[in-house]
């Protein structure tokens, strides 16, 4: 297995595009060859004033393509800015688990991958737990920046209530500083469908489908991925490393292989540096288990 050195250039790339649960189209980057890996990331690196906004914050504007670059050797790679469409195309009303199953599906279709690995961070990652209790289909799932158990998710519905109110003009929330986690540059729409999100999610029980699960799969965390909001927040916390290291031992029980990346927080941590090594590290271990 060729480990990466973050030298080398995507190549031989395809297009082509999927029709979303909403009516609206995708656009996906193919490469490499072999088993799928759906990335949702944007492939095409960001430019300008807000590249540069990212880089203070610690965060790569080329992000997507340094995991292509890292992973195409390994996977083919099936790329998509998922994100970034909900950006210009938001749901306000529909953000809803089923959805974005559905939406992740199509994109496979349209990848001509009836089977797939996922890898997911943060809010993605999250999906990727939706995913894999909904469809089996799934070879493999990786699930960085949220933890399988225990979830947050009464504290993520806090933070994306309170992002939604400053987003909508509440006069309470005009005070609120801009800082990484700031609502400030989101519409209304955008913030409202992440609280749509979460909404659906409160009476999720993470533990109840763990039996659900059968693929290989790995979760990995900062472990200094632990973030507290100011006053305009609610002041809630919200501990995204706390339980993955309590539940460490349980998550093994389950079937998860667990990493802890040492002194990174949620930024750090889902950076290409450190994370192409332990996906490559872990698929050589898992891929003789896929027939």
């Amino acid at each position: 297995m060729q480990l990466w050195k973050g030298s080398r250039l995507s190549t031989q790339k395809q297009m082509t595009q999927a029709i979303l649960q909403d009516g609206s189209a995708i656009e996906i980057e193919i490469y490499g060859e072999g088993l799928t890996l759906l990335l949702p990331v944007n492939p095409r690196p960001l430019e300008g004033a807000l590249a540069e906004q990212m880089r203070l914050y610690g965060a790569d504007p080329a992000l997507g393509q340094s995991f292509i670059n890292g992973l195409q050797d390994v996977f083919r790679v099936v790329a998509f800015d998922y994100e970034g469409h909900l950006r210009r195309k938001p749901r306000p009303q529909s953000l809803t688990p089923e959805n974005v199953v559905s939406d992740l599906l199509t994109i496979a279709d349209a990848a001509q991958a009836e089977r797939f690995v996922y890898y997911g961070y943060s809010w993605l990652g999250m999906i990727g737990l939706q995913l894999a209790i909904r469809t089996q289909r799934l070879a493999g799932l990786i699930m960085g920046g949220f933890p399988p158990l225990d979830g947050p998710y009464a504290e993520m519905l806090q933070v994306t209530t309170a992002a939604y109110r400053m987003a909508s003009g509440d006069p309470d929330f005009q005070t609120a500083k801009d800082d990484q986690w700031s609502a400030s540059q989101l519409s209304e729409d955008e913030t409202q469908q992440y609280m749509t999100l979460y909404q659906s999610l409160q009476d999720f029980d993470d533990e109840a489908v763990q039996a659900k699960i059968t693929c290989p799969r790995l979760c990995f965390v900062g472990s200094a991925d632990e973030i507290q909001y100011g006053e305009n927040w609610g002041n809630v916390f919200v501990s995204l490393t706390g339980p993955v290291v309590n539940n460490h031992t349980e998550l093994e029980k389950r079937g998860w292989d667990v990493r802890l990346l040492d002194g990174l927080d949620h930024m750090q941590a889902m950076q290409s540096t450190p994370v192409v090594p332990v996906i490559q590290a872990w698929w050589a271990e898992k891929a003789h288990l896929i027939g």
